[in-house]
């Protein structure tokens, strides 16, 4: 466990309000984004399918959150995806990307309305082009919960997410999740990733208005 102080209930003093300024490496990802150039690679009876997508995702600042002690400054986040030239939802997912300064800690939690969470964590420095999250299953803390049917026929062990914030303002992803399939003896890695260019400012979050 990590060394936590003996006090759980004190809130630290003179808190900065601006989110956008204590984001450490979430920074970057602040605003309104498109991707036209994603690529699903998922799990069918007959093999696995390619399946391309365009992304819209909004990530906006939200205010410093306390646990006692803890301080996170954060993202909350909306996904809607389609695929190219539709209108239907291909996926959708909210959620947070949180930082702690402290200890060096970016937590991604996320949710889809299939009846799936997870939240993943891993650690960065402040000033980080690249990091990468890990969701395992089983665990207490940094795990995965899914509803029964997806327990039993796409059960996910892990899931993980890496991020690359480019030189030219964009920024990137790429996602590992590993699904062990009903009927299958090998897990399946379903993967997707994509180049997200920003359309749209961040919103100050509200104390800092």
């Amino acid at each position: 466990m990590p060394d936590f102080p003996s006090d759980i209930y004190t809130e630290p003093a003179n808190i900065d309000v601006d989110t956008l300024a204590n984001l450490g490496p979430l920074a970057p990802m602040a605003g309104i984004w498109q991707g036209e150039r994603g690529l699903d690679v998922k799990p069918k009876a007959e093999g696995p399918k390619k399946q391309a997508y365009v992304e819209r995702i909004e990530l906006q600042p939200i205010d410093p959150q306390t646990n006692g002690p803890q301080l996170l400054y954060g993202l909350r986040y909306h996904t809607h995806i389609t695929k190219p030239g539709q209108v239907k939802t291909y996926h959708e997912q909210v959620g947070y990307w949180l930082w702690e300064p402290a200890t060096g800690t970016v937590i991604h939690t996320l949710t889809i309305p299939r009846g799936q969470t997870a939240m993943a964590a891993g650690t960065a420095a402040a000033g980080a082009k690249t990091f990468e999250l890990k969701a395992t299953q089983g665990l207490q803390t940094w795990g995965i919960c899914s509803a029964p049917f997806l327990q039993h026929a796409f059960r996910t062990t892990e899931f993980r997410i890496q991020v690359t914030v480019n030189d030219d303002g964009t920024w990137g992803y790429e996602e590992d999740t590993v699904l062990m399939i009903k009927g299958r003896d090998e897990p399946f890695h379903h993967t997707d990733r994509n180049l997200l260019a920003r359309i749209g400012e961040p919103t100050r979050n509200p104390l800092a208005r």
